[in-house]
Parts: C-alpha cells; sequence; structure tokens
C-alpha cells in the first residue's frame, strides 16, 4: 500500500514482518486472529500523517514472520518480549502500545511485564482482565455450558486447522462477518460449538461484502493464511492455562501507566468483559478513558476506523512526546 513500507526486523530471537509509516514517536499495533498487519491499514497512515512512527508487526505464527513449531512458543511471555525487543530493535528506548483482540493482552502484559519500555497502552475490544482465580479451560467449560466454547475448540493441535483449512477464504469470510457489527440480531452467537459440530455451523454470510471489508481485503488474510497455515495463530490459544500459571507471581498487580480502552456494543468479547471494565478503577489507576463504540462488533479498527483514529490520537495528544 501506498506510503506503507515493509522489513524484517529481528527480535527476541526471532524475525518479525513489520509494516510502517512516518517519523516521530514510536506507536506500536499488534493485531489479533485470524489477522495481520494488515488490519491497521487505516491506522498506520493517520498515525504517520499525525507525526509518529507507526509501526505494525506481522505477530510471531503469521504472514511473513518466523513461526516456531513449538506450541508452548507462543506463550504470553515470549509475545511480550517480542513486543519490548522490537522497540530496542527499532532504535527506541519506549514506545505506546496498541492492541486488538490477541493483540490486546499481549499490550496489557508488555506494560505489564515491561513498563520501562511502555509509556501508554491502548487496548481495542479485548478489556484488561486481572489474572482470575480459576484455570482458563476450567473457566470456559463454565461458559459453554452444554455447548463447546470456542476456545476449548482451538486446544486441540489440528482441529480447528482441519476445519479451516477445508475453504480458507469461506471460513475467515464467515467468521469476519459473524463477529462483526453487521451480523443478524436473530442469529445464535458464535462463540459456542453444539456436540459434534463445528464452529462454522453458526457463521452468518453477508449478501454483500460490508463497507469495511472488500473483496481485495478478504483475499489478502485468505492469501497469507492458505501460505502459511493456522497452527501460529492458534497455538496462542493453546498456551491460556500455561500463561495463568507463568503469571501467578503478578496476580492482582495493576497496570500503573496511562491506558485507554476502546470496545464495541456489539462486540463478544467487550461484552464477556464488563466485569474487567468495571475493574479498571482498579487494575488500571491511570485510566485515560473507555469508550464503547455503538453498532460496532470485533473488527474495532476496521468496521469504525476513523472512530478508532479518534480515540488513538486523543488518547496520544495526553502522552508526554
Amino acid at each position: 500500500m501506498k506510503d506503507i513500507a515493509l522489513r524484517h526486523v529481528a527480535t527476541n530471537g526471532i524475525n518479525l514482518r513489520i509494516a510502517e509509516a512516518g517519523d516521530g514517536p514510536l506507536v506500536l499495533l499488534l493485531h489479533g486472529f485470524p489477522e495481520s498487519w494488515y488490519s491497521w491499514r487505516h491506522q498506520l497512515p493517520f498515525l504517520a500523517a499525525a507525526g509518529f512512527h507507526a509501526v505494525a508487526p506481522d505477530m510471531r505464527g503469521y504472514g511473513g514472520s518466523d513461526k516456531p513449531a513449538a506450541i508452548d512458543a507462543y506463550d504470553q511471555v515470549s509475545i511480550s518480549s517480542d513486543v519490548a525487543g522490537l522497540i530496542d530493535s527499532l532504535g527506541y528506548d519506549e514506545a505506546v502500545v496498541v492492541g486488538h483482540d490477541w493483540g490486546a493482552p499481549a499490550a496489557w502484559h508488555t506494560a505489564w511485564l515491561h513498563p520501562e519500555k511502555v509509556r501508554g497502552v491502548a487496548g481495542l475490544s479485548v478489556p484488561y482482565h486481572a489474572r482470575s482465580k480459576v484455570l482458563p479451560t476450567d473457566g470456559f467449560r463454565r461458559m459453554g455450558g452444554d455447548d463447546e466454547f470456542y476456545i476449548l475448540c482451538f486446544q486441540q493441535p489440528g482441529r480447528a486447522e482441519a476445519e479451516i483449512e477445508k475453504d480458507v477464504r469461506r471460513w475467515l469470510l464467515g467468521f469476519y462477518f459473524t463477529a462483526s457489527g453487521e451480523k443478524r440480531a436473530e442469529l445464535p452467537p458464535m462463540g459456542a460449538v453444539s456436540p459434534g459440530g463445528e464452529l462454522r455451523d453458526r457463521f452468518a454470510y453477508p449478501d454483500e461484502m460490508p463497507a469495511w471489508l472488500s473483496e481485495e481485503d478478504l483475499d489478502f488474510y485468505a492469501g497469507e493464511f492458505e501460505r502459511t497455515g493456522l497452527s501460529g495463530g492458534l497455538n496462542r490459544y493453546r498456551n491460556v492455562d500455561r500463561d495463568w500459571h507463568d503469571l501467578a507471581p503478578f496476580h492482582e498487580r495493576p497496570i500503573e501507566i496511562p491506558a485507554l480502552f476502546v470496545g464495541g456494543d456489539k462486540d463478544g468479547p467487550t461484552l464477556w468483559g464488563a466485569a474487567a471494565i468495571d475493574r479498571f478503577s482498579e487494575t488500571l489507576p491511570r485510566l485515560y478513558k473507555s469508550t464503547i463504540l455503538e453498532s460496532c462488533g470485533h473488527w474495532i479498527q476496521q468496521e469504525q476506523h476513523e472512530a478508532t483514529n479518534d480515540a488513538l490520537i486523543d488518547f496520544l495528544g495526553t502522552l508526554d512526546r
């Protein structure tokens, strides 16, 4: 894309492909599943024009970045170290770190584990959750009830890959659309799987492409995953219990740097995280603002990129350059 450059950068023992634009203070943009740097295509030029060096990596396991084979290589400590190391490799002492979906926990935990590297942190869709007393997979079993919560479906290596890789492009379209703010209200939630079923059984498909996702956008995402497979992204889900054990020494520790949260009123993780949002006064004592965008689903920075850009630039304006 015009004015966005791609290159590889070494960090934490691996190489990450980054997309970057602009010069100035560093803003890192961390994507989630199943996405890539491309999910920040609206933010990179905007932040560059506002005087920032905007950088969106393909997270480990995705796109043009390295894809370690071991499942335990995708734990939160390693990913947070990727982010902290990327700040160093780009020649900065600190950065503002912004994350969406799985990128949000990566941002929150980088601020938690490497606070000297992060001068501001923002999470989109997934609020900051203090470490629970309950093992994550046990909590997901309770959430699923008679069905199977989708994160549990992703635990078994190869299972989700087999479902998705039957038709990557069609699966992605269903996943993106069903989690968006445009999904029809009468459809059942996509976060659970009926016994013996597949996640895609509950997908909806648009009659025509939504304004925020073109055929060309879908082609880009599908092309990336058809080339790389899905295991790198799915392995992040397979570390939730490992993270819970690894991060036990930090139980209930707040994030004590300036923070921003942006969610969607039709977004599953935002709605499921209502209790975490209610605790922000304790867990994010320097929270600048918590904003819930109306008629917005999961893909915050794509569905409502202008509102997202406004929220980010407003937050960045409160931080010392």
